[in-house]
Order: structure tokens, then C-alpha cells, then sequence
């Protein structure tokens, strides 16, 4: 099984992934914010991790350089996914570690691209 894990405290983005993601062969887990974010990454070592730039205890930035220095989720897909859309804002996440950058608004067609261009063959394509 496929995990994918979405932090960001938001509860109509987090239930928008998990519509267009999850399925009984893909896991979505959630966490509200860093900390939360951290110790799922640490337990379940999930394939792709969405993480909200804005998170309440500590930014989403930081999660990722966290994210990069452990050993289960050095290797992780990591994809900012925020309304901060500038030019710099992009460099900044990718700088942190990103491996993509997702601006909100986002349709559930942009992110199934973006998630099959990442994990091409991943598990909800049909079989």
C-alpha cells in the first residue's frame, strides 16, 4: 500500500487530497501541523509527503529540512503546498528540500497530474 501523508491544517484541502487520492490501494494520513507531520513521517515512512508552507507550530519549511536529515524520509517525495506562489516562495521551499511545488488553489485534475508525473505506475492508476 501506498501512504501519503498531508499536513496542513486546512480541513477542505486536506479532505480535497484524500477525495482524489485515496483509495483501498492508496493511504492518506493527516496531520495538523509540524510536530504532528514529523512524528507520522518518522513511524510510517510514507512514499509522498504534502506539506502546507503555514503550519501552526512551525513552518512547513522546517519540516522539511527535518523531513531531509531523517533516515526514513531523506528519500521521501516532498511537495510544498501553499497560496504563497512568488517567485521566492518557490525557490525557498525547494531550497528547504521540496521535490515539487503546488500552489493553492489547486483542481483534483493538477494533482493527480502532479502525483502520477512523481510516481509514475503508483497504485491508483487503473490497472
Amino acid at each position: 500500500m501506498l501512504t501519503i501523508l498531508i499536513a496542513d491544517d486546512e480541513p477542505h484541502v486536506v479532505e480535497l487530497v484524500r477525495v482524489t487520492l485515496e483509495d483501498e490501494r492508496v493511504q492518506v494520513v493527516e496531520a495538523s501541523d509540524g510536530t504532528a507531520a514529523l512524528d507520522l513521517a518518522a513511524e510510517l515512512d510514507p512514499e509522498l509527503i504534502f506539506l502546507d508552507v503555514n503550519l501552526p507550530d512551525m513552518s512547513g519549511l522546517d519540516v522539511c529540512r527535518r523531513l531531509r536529515k531523517a533516515p526514513g524520509t531523506a528519500c521521501a517525495l516532498i511537495v510544498m503546498l501553499t497560496a504563497a506562489a512568488q517567485h521566492d516562495d518557490v525557490a525557498r521551499g525547494l531550497a528547504a528540500g521540496a521535490t515539487h511545488y503546488l500552489t493553492k488553489p489547486f483542481s483534483p485534475v493538477r494533482l493527480l497530474s502532479l502525483v502520477e508525473s512523481l510516481l509514475p505506475g503508483a497504485a491508483w492508476l487503473p490497472e
